[in-house]
């Protein structure tokens, strides 16, 4: 069982609870995800199943769509509606100002990840952290922002949406928590939907309930998604019967062997490998290291 399914994750699951849960339903124990979602978020959350699992953390596309509620005037310790209320005040921004303080964050720019997250200082997780009670410092790390727009807002209860167009890192309930600062007023996520994740969108999402429904009428093909889907970006190579062999033997091709030109630079370029039967066989590059001979080397197999 080699694929991908994805997953519309519910409020109140962790990943992990998805992943668990997904291990019984499909009896497979080779299962990762593309992704953290934190227990309050819902939408996207790619699952690798089988050796696909080991594409996880090699996923060329790191474009993430989020559409986040937001109250404006309310900070809390997680950013986010589930924790702790640190400050209210009273707030009478307009949409116009609003959108203006948004801007800042087109681009890139630096983000200070928050402690209730699950990037890891000194081998623990900073959430892990936060809920003993304790604060640590945090290094600013490189965010990209490709979008950001206010598609609601009322102006009465100072509360709205936001949709954000970003890619992996960004953590969207600090960039609303930012935009309160911005504002003076402060400002907490109510709501959190993953709209896309490493090139999968919402539409080709399924609920745990409707993958299990799937497996009971034995129609789990109609919902898996081959593993080289997640590989499009990078340009197709067929191989020969006999190169093929060789390949899945781990032998290293010369670049006549994959029809690449040795007198062209492909440094930094991946392809997608396929066998003479259109099996996809992995990705791979033309190792340019060694000046006297060049060979076509597995980054990562999945055969």
């Amino acid at each position: 069982m080699n694929g991908i399914i994805i997953v519309n994750k519910e409020k109140g699951w962790t990943s992990f609870d998805v992943v668990a849960k997904l291990r019984g339903i499909l009896r497979e124990k080779r299962i990762g995800h593309g992704g953290t979602l934190d227990p309050m978020a819902q939408g996207v959350l790619p699952v690798f199943i089988g050796k696909s699992a080991k594409a996880c953390d090699i996923l060329p596309d790191d474009r993430k769509g989020y559409i986040a509620g937001f109250q404006l005037g309310v900070t809390t310790d997680t950013l986010d509606c589930t924790g702790k209320i640190l400050s209210e005040k009273p707030s009478n921004v307009n949409l116009n100002t609003l959108i203006k303080a948004t801007t800042s964050f087109l681009g890139e720019t630096m983000q200070i990840p928050p402690m209730y997250s699950a990037v890891k200082i000194g081998g623990k997780k900073l959430y892990e952290l936060a809920r003993s009670g304790q604060t640590v410092e945090r290094q600013p790390r490189k965010i990209v922002v490709d979008s950001v727009e206010i598609t609601e807002f009322d102006e009465k209860n100072q509360s709205g949406v936001i949709e954000i167009m970003c890619r992996k890192g960004t953590y969207v309930r600090s960039i609303i928590d930012d935009i309160g600062e911005i504002l003076g007023c402060g400002a907490m996520m109510t709501a959190l939907v993953r709209t896309l994740s490493s090139g999968f969108n919402i539409n080709n999402a399924f609920t745990l309930n409707e993958i299990q429904r799937a497996v009971e009428k034995n129609e789990l093909d109609k919902i898996f998604i081959p593993i080289d889907k997640a590989f499009m970006v990078y340009d197709k190579i067929t191989l020969k019967e006999y190169e093929t062999k060789l390949y899945k033997n781990g032998v290293k091709l010369y670049p006549n062997q994959v029809y690449l030109d040795e007198e062209k630079n492909y440094q930094g370029k991946i392809f997608r490998i396929y066998g003479f039967d259109n099996e996809f066989l992995g990705i791979g590059h033309l190792d340019e290291s060694e000046e006297d001979e060049k060979l076509f080397r597995s980054l990562k197999n999945f055969y």
